[in-house]
């Protein structure tokens, strides 16, 4: 007679999971989720998710992708394929109108534009559909919350004025616009991407101090960490 399975059983013991992990619980969802849940309450991106090169939904990319190619001998023209993958660096970027650095991955020659335009600022506030298009769902959040300063709000107010368009507040705005969120909404959202900010700058900070115990500890002077600024 067969003996039924006790609870020690393997196939009947329950599954095991570990009470901490130290991997960001953003960073461990999806790419999908995470834009879902960054992009809550602000106007949808025009050209929507990157879903074959999906990093560049977190970043100034500037439209680059994977490219992949041969490398071809000079002796004997055997062909090998290979990949060329984007040049990307994290640089802290300066805010005129956030007043503050903010810390994004950016590919080269993205950083050359914007060294071009005169800053963050008037890279993000491109007017041109070229410009908008290469700003992808990252520069599109950024662009939103530069958007919500008082100095930006303060600009295009002008630009109203000039052209006779309303000056009316916020939701007459959106609502000639056809804009769906709301001022409640718009301020929740626009915390929400103060904290994502505020995280990255602390590990950075993180970062630089721990550095700078490992440096002393050998026997160094410790030093602080480079700004860097475009």
């Amino acid at each position: 007679m067969a003996c039924r399975p006790t609870s020690t059983s393997p196939r009947t013991a329950p599954l095991l999971r570990h009470a901490f992990h130290t991997t960001p619980y953003l960073s461990a969802r999806p790419a999908a989720s995470q834009l879902a849940h960054q992009h809550a309450n602000i106007p949808p991106y025009p050209h929507g998710i990157s879903h074959w090169y999906k990093q560049s939904n977190f970043g100034l990319y500037g439209s680059s992708r994977p490219q992949s190619g041969n490398t071809v001998s000079s002796r004997t023209e055997t062909k090998n394929r290979r990949k060329w993958f984007p040049n990307i660096h994290s640089q802290r970027l300066w805010s005129e109108a956030l007043d503050r650095f903010v810390r994004v991955k950016v590919q080269a020659r993205v950083l050359r534009t914007i060294d071009k335009v005169g800053g963050l600022d008037e890279y993000l506030l491109g007017e041109k559909a070229g410009r908008v298009r290469e700003l992808g769902m990252g520069g599109w959040a950024l662009r939103w919350r530069l958007m919500r300063t008082e100095k930006v709000r303060e600009r295009f107010r002008m630009q109203r004025v000039a052209m006779g368009l309303p000056e009316g507040g916020y939701e007459e705005v959106m609502k000639v616009a056809g804009g769906v969120v709301s001022e409640v909404e718009a301020v929740d959202r626009e915390r929400a991407i103060d904290r994502i900010l505020d995280k990255e700058s602390k590990r950075e900070d993180a970062g630089v101090e721990l550095g700078n115990l490992e440096v002393a500890a050998m026997g160094g002077e410790a030093k602080e960490g480079p700004a860097v600024t475009v």
